[in-house]
């Protein structure tokens, strides 16, 4: 039954990672830590491991759903070459910085980062027409500011890499697409650092490797990867500006819910 809450986990995770290019850091983070809490794990190891493991996650989770993603023509990878060496530098970072980082202040940045998302696309702002992707420097800067905030939050990159596509100008569908190639990377070098950050916890529960608790990964990633192709297939089919805005509604409620059990 240990097993139970982490394929059902991975199994919510793997559709919408299919449907709105995420690495499902943005659901799996507070249910983890939730999951982790009802298991007796010390609350000071809750939020690191939610986070580290959810990076790890990422990793299976963007592979299944880029593959459904490609197949449909939506991922465009001139982009993904171009801003990947930001995207690891940040990331590693990212990883790293998150370890100086107390559990409280963690949980606040988290909700901090999901609730401006979710606000802007229940707003659903628009980019100017003549708004096109930047050159080779500007592409380092934006992938290595959505490789650390992401690293910190443990999000794949898609709550951040998605509005910024959208403004320059990138097809709605495309930009989930690429945006799900992108979380690869970035869940690459975050998973590095908070394993290396992790190792000098001695203090972490068995089946730790790092802040990666290796039976949450195991589980969530083999639900998430059976079911992130159905998510590609039902974002090919909905309207995005439906599917976006209830998305933002669960967003904030989990950023919510979150803050509220780790502050209290």
């Amino acid at each position: 039954m240990e097993w139970l809450p982490y394929l059902v986990v991975g199994a919510i995770v793997g559709v919408l990672a299919g449907m709105l290019g995420i690495g499902g850091g943005v659901i799996l983070v507070p249910l983890l830590a939730e999951i982790l809490d009802r298991q007796g794990m010390a609350r000071e190891h809750v939020l690191h491991l939610a986070v580290g493991t959810s990076m790890a996650t990422i990793l299976f989770t963007s592979l299944s759903s880029v593959r459904a993603h490609h197949a449909r023509g939506n991922v465009r990878w001139d982009v993904v070459l171009r801003i990947t060496p930001g995207v690891l530098a940040g990331g590693l970072a990212g990883s790293f910085l998150a370890a100086l980082v107390s559990t409280r202040g963690l949980a606040v940045f988290f909700a901090l980062l999901v609730s401006a998302t979710a606000v802007n696309m229940i707003l659903d702002r628009k980019p100017k027409p003549t708004r096109h992707l930047p050159g080779t420097a500007g592409m380092f800067v934006a992938g290595g500011t959505i490789g650390v905030l992401s690293s910190l939050a443990a999000i794949g990159g898609a709550a951040l890499t998605v509005p910024f596509l959208l403004m320059c100008n990138v097809r709605a569908i495309q930009a989930v697409g690429t945006a799900a190639a992108i979380g690869f990377p970035i869940a690459a070098a975050g998973t590095v650092g908070y394993v290396l950050t992790g190792l000098a916890d001695h203090g972490l529960p068995r089946g730790s490797f790092g802040y990666v608790y290796l039976p949450a990964l195991i589980g969530v990633s083999i639900a998430s990867m059976a079911l992130a192709p159905l998510g590609a297939r039902i974002a090919s089919a909905m309207p995005m500006r439906r599917l976006k805005r209830a998305f933002a509604v669960f967003l904030l409620l989990l950023a919510a819910g979150l803050v509220w059990k780790l502050w209290h």
